[in-house]
């Protein structure tokens, strides 16, 4: 039985699924105040997973949950140490504000109680993801957050956009989820563990195994498209079509960290080996690159976003497989901080794009005056994206270069790349947050002013947060920062870096990328230019590919589709019959697994002769008919003299289910011929007689030659005792076949239930159609009678 702390935890964890239950009930009462009620959910998550600070801070970790499976050591359990910790409380501390955001962005929206429970569903597994400790959990709640995300990106189902980029992202995470399921499975068979808190200490049989670089790309493929990595980065920019609320929730920060989340968590575990420090490194940083300079092309305040979450992913994926002592610490210094900077960031965006009427960065300027909470939340989160003093992206900044710097090659390639990233992600901070306020007052489309307070509070909140994280940092670290980095090291960690300037290589290397950011902020129109160019110049990217993809996918579906579903019955007939005849046949003879033939026996009664006889019979009757319902009676006999044989043998309970079968089968199957013409006989050649003859044949010798074999294998008494001997105690029953059907094979009588009614009920709507389908014709051969033809067609 659960103690209470578990019992509260697993609240906190299917509350939002409640919440998404109820959302749009109390959206239809309350309209946009449901917003405050519903933020409550997340609230008591966040406190009472806050209430575990103190326990992990001391280096200690906290599990739960119950027993699943215990027969294939499956559970529902969780895991809470530093890392997960923190990835629990920015979900839920960041998904309160954003509830209270979306109450406010969509306030009069027709959808908005369904975008509630919408962002409620991803909430609890996006919440279940980084807390989960079962393999198997984490893998169900991995998927549940590509399917969520999937219906917030498609929100705005009515647009093709939304639609294609909420496809889009399924398709790719989806897809990334596969792999990752597999390369749990590998994990598995290699450790024999299924729980991650077990898989932490086991890091050497992982790392030893010859299946490692197997399990490492198939891990790295789920992480690499969760967390939108070169070349998978595309889906993230697109999936900015979904309502801004999304995009500063699950595309900056939470879901598309679920993949930098995995790579963390795994870090112990399969980190420092050559292919981890190689692969990690090498494509966290084109991504960074690639992100950060595509970044510079947008004019949209959302896209500009986006594509520095692409880069900011790539920088921690960079930093994750570094290698060098600083390189964990300023992956969890960066990874907070990206949270609150961008969440924000995004949150501003939207607030400008819902006030003003647009996000284009080029047509706004001046609203300083009008929106002058927005304007102080967008410059302290530019702030903390530029790495400048006192926010805590200035900390994470530092630890950065004191990570990366070095006198080998390695060490200044990186470190080179973090420098141009980091300063071109200035550059977009900074415009996001400057140019739509400062300068001339630019006419909008709509009359800009501050927003209500369920929009900025958000922002404003978030960059506060990085504002005393950085300025009371001792604090910070001790209760975030080290207890991060020691799970993501697999040993105790202590960040101790603080707003003091260090003097050194960091800071002159900061120096040096505020000032190429300046640089570069200046002439950003120039630089604008020159990467449009240069795009336009490289062609097609990955995106147009992904078209292309699943244009030749859906081509290469129509043409096997083509191929295998032709349409005509009698060719998947045969080719099922066929098939099944292969199965049955090639195996025993291959093997020399055929069972010596019967010899006819000594005993055999008149009466048990009069009813195989009367088989055969029914048998040529089939045959002989020449016409179907006489064809179908006929199959009767054999179905009947079947039954009675099976009376004669002692199996009177199987007897008459064989004469109700056989029954409902005749009166069911003549009923539906009655709808058909029952006169013409079969035309088919000699020559299809002769193929179906023998496909028929070769089935019929293929089941006899197996039960035969079945039955002169020696006699396995295990179960025919154990019903013997339990269905009286446990189901109470007498009769041994009934017990079995009813109790002990329930769930499977109860499918073939379900199957027959399923049948009847097909067959019951294609009468229907029928009568439905002669009806208006009787009734207009009716109406046409003793009138002008003619006329009556033309009317």
């Amino acid at each position: 039985m659960l103690n209470d702390v578990a019992g509260l935890t697993l609240m906190a964890m299917l509350l939002p699924f409640a919440g998404a239950l109820v959302a749009p009930y109390l959206t239809a009462r309350l309209g946009a105040n449901a917003a405050w009620l519903l933020a409550l959910i997340p609230a008591f998550a966040f406190v009472h997973f806050a209430g575990f600070w103190p326990v992990i801070a001391k280096g200690e970790v906290v599990t739960g949950g119950y027993a699943w499976v215990p027969s294939l050591n499956l559970s529902f359990s969780w895991f809470l140490d530093g890392l997960s910790l923190t990835f629990a409380l920015l979900i839920t501390g960041i998904g309160t504000l954003i509830v209270l955001y979306s109450g406010g962005y969509l306030k009069g929206h027709v959808q908005q109680g369904r975008f509630f429970s919408f962002i409620l569903m991803f909430m609890g597994s996006m919440l279940g993801v980084v807390v989960s400790d079962s393999f198997l959990m984490l893998f169900v709640f991995w998927e549940l957050t590509s399917i969520t995300s999937f219906l917030l990106i498609g929100f705005d189902h009515s647009r093709e956009a939304s639609r294609r980029a909420a496809l889009q992202a399924l398709v790719v995470t989806g897809g990334g989820g596969l792999l990752l399921l597999a390369g749990l499975i590998f994990i598995w068979n290699i450790t024999g563990l299924t729980q991650l808190s077990l898989l932490l200490h086991s890091g050497d049989i992982l790392r030893e195994s010859p299946f490692y670089a197997a399990a490492l790309f198939l891990v790295l493929g789920g992480a690499f498209t969760k967390s939108a990595q070169f070349p998978f980065h595309f889906w993230l920019p697109n999936a900015m079509e979904a309502p801004t609320p999304v995009s500063a929730y699950l595309h900056s920060a939470t879901m598309v960290k679920a993949g930098v989340y995995l790579l963390m968590r795994l870090n112990p575990v399969m980190g420092e080996t050559p292919a981890w420090e190689i692969l990690l490194p090498f494509f966290g940083g084109i991504t960074l690159l690639v992100g950060a300079v595509l970044a510079i092309r947008q004019t949209d305040l959302k896209l500009m976003l986006a594509y520095t979450t692409v880069a900011s992913l790539g920088l921690l994926v960079m930093l994750t497989g570094f290698g060098s002592p600083y390189a964990v610490e300023a992956a969890v210094l960066y990874l907070v901080a990206h949270s609150l900077f961008k969440g924000g960031l995004f949150m501003v965006a939207g607030i400008i794009d819902h006030e003003a009427g647009t996000r284009d960065v080029t047509k706004l300027g001046g609203l300083r005056s009008a929106m002058p909470i927005t304007f102080v939340a967008a410059l302290f989160a530019a702030i903390s994206m530029a790495g400048l003093p006192p926010f805590f992206g200035f900390l994470a900044k530092e630890e950065i270069y004191a990570a990366l710097a070095g006198p080998d090659p390695r060490a200044i390639l990186f470190t080179l790349v973090a420098i141009i990233g980091n300063a071109l992600m200035f550059v977009i901070g900074f415009a996001v947050a400057l140019k739509p306020f400062l300068g001339p007052k630019v006419e909008t489309p709509k009359h800009a002013h501050e927003g209500p307070v369920l929009l900025w509070l958000g922002p404003l909140v978030l960059s506060l947060i990085g504002l005393a994280a950085a300025l009371f940092s001792p604090v910070a670290h001790a209760y975030v920062s080290s207890p991060m980095a020691s799970a993501v090291a697999g040993e105790a960690e202590t960040v101790t870096i603080s707003l003091v300037p260090h003097i050194g290589l960091p800071l002159a290397l900061s120096v040096l990328t505020v000032a190429l950011g300046i640089l570069v902020f200046l002439g950003l129109d120039r630089a604008r230019s020159l990467v449009a160019r240069l795009v336009d110049a490289l062609g097609p990217g990955p995106d147009r590919g992904f078209d292309h993809f699943i244009a030749g996918l859906v081509r290469l579906s129509w043409r096997v589709t083509q191929l295998v579903q032709n349409g005509r019955l009698e060719v998947y007939m045969t080719s099922t019959f066929l098939l099944l005849a292969l199965v049955l046949l090639v195996p025993p003879i291959v093997h020399g697994e055929l069972p010596a033939m019967p010899t006819w026996p000594s005993d055999v009664r008149f009466h048990e002769l009069a009813f195989i006889f009367i088989a055969i019979v029914g048998l040529i009757a089939v045959l002989a008919a020449k016409d179907r319902l006489t064809a179908i009676v006929s199959l009767g006999i054999q179905g009947f003299a079947v039954a009675v044989i099976f009376l004669l043998f002692g199996a009177p309970d199987l007897s008459f289910t064989q004469f109700m079968v056989e029954t409902l089968s005749v009166v069911i199957l003549a009923l539906v011929m009655t709808r058909l013409r029952l006169s013409p006989s079969d035309h088919r050649t000699w020559t299809q007689v002769l193929g179906d003859g023998a496909i028929a044949i070769a089935a019929g010798l293929g089941f006899a030659l197996m039960l035969l074999k079945s039955t002169q294998a020696p006699f396995d008494a295990a179960l025919t005792d154990f019903f013997n001997a339990y269905s009286k105690v446990i189901a109470h029953g007498a009769n041994v076949v009934n017990v079995i059907i009813v109790d002990f094979r329930g769930t499977d009588t109860l499918g073939e239930i379900s199957v027959v009614m399923i049948t009847g009920l097909a067959i019951l709507a294609l009468i229907r159609i029928r009568v439905v389908a002669v009806a208006p014709a009787q009734k207009t051969v009716a109406a046409l009678k003793g009138k002008n033809v003619e006329k009556e067609l033309r009317k």
